[in-house]
């Protein structure tokens, strides 16, 4: 293949995102003859993921500086141009519940000030989503409008807006495979608020911000990255037409 260190910004995130999963998919796979399963099988997998891009990325981008929600933050990164932010493993608790397919690895760069690349891996689906080659997002197929909601701890105030928009909620794992849900089509928005981290959602807002997505905080402000404090604790991404009236919700009755 070609050398990783000669694909651009957008493959190489293709192609690392990609060797994680395949790490991932192989310690998933060996867990009932190892006998890992649950917070052991969620470390292995946290561990594997985060090897495999750590060692890529000092190979094949040795000058860029790394966020990562498995490694310790030096703060380098806040004098450099460039910083990789990486999730090696989205969604551990579906990762450690076989045969569940909703968690992801994340893979984005920011870029004096910007997100420029990123990519979603979703290994089990044997997809990722990235800006490399954007996602067209096709006319919306439900006639209700459908929210991504966390399957395991749902916000109160995203079934007081779904009931407002005659919406559906759609549950599921990983940040990152809820914002790829509005890139694919399976629902029209992901809100969210009550805790996340500049990793958690990096890659997909790339992703989705690539497809021509609405991506925000829930006050309508800007998505920041590579800040020291690495809380990012709330977003939405949604079908720009949906945008208005979701920001418009939370202002008026705010997410407690």
């Amino acid at each position: 293949m070609t050398d990783p260190s000669a694909l651009d910004d957008h493959a190489f995130a293709v192609w690392a995102a990609e060797q994680a999963g395949a790490a991932l998919l192989e310690v998933r796979g060996s867990a009932a003859g190892s006998g890992l399963s649950g917070k052991d099988l969620k470390n292995a997998g946290d561990a594997a993921a985060q090897e495999v891009l750590a060692r890529v990325l000092v190979e094949h981008k040795p000058d860029d500086a790394v966020l990562s929600e498995e490694a310790e933050d030096d703060h380098v990164r806040l004098d450099a141009r460039r910083v990789w932010i990486i999730d090696p493993l989205d969604g551990t608790r579906e990762f450690s519940e076989p045969p569940r397919d909703d968690w992801a690895v994340h893979v984005a760069l920011w870029e004096d000030g910007e997100l420029v690349a990123g990519a979603v891996a979703q290994p089990e689906l044997g997809e990722t989503f990235s800006t490399a080659i954007p996602r067209v997002v096709p006319p919306r197929t439900s006639e209700r409008p459908r929210i991504a909601v966390s399957r395991t701890r749902p916000p109160a105030f995203v079934a007081a807006l779904a009931e407002e928009l005659d919406a559906e909620l759609v549950p599921m794992g990983s940040a990152g495979v809820k914002v790829m849900s509005v890139v694919r089509d399976v629902a029209d928005a992901y809100v969210h608020a009550g805790g996340q981290y500049q990793w958690d959602n990096a890659a997909p807002v790339a992703v989705a911000r690539a497809a021509g997505l609405h991506c925000s905080r829930v006050d309508g402000s800007p998505l920041v990255y590579n800040e020291a404090d690495t809380s990012l604790p709330d977003l939405v991404v949604c079908r720009p037409e949906l945008a208005d009236q979701i920001l418009d919700f939370v202002k008026r009755h705010g997410t407690d």
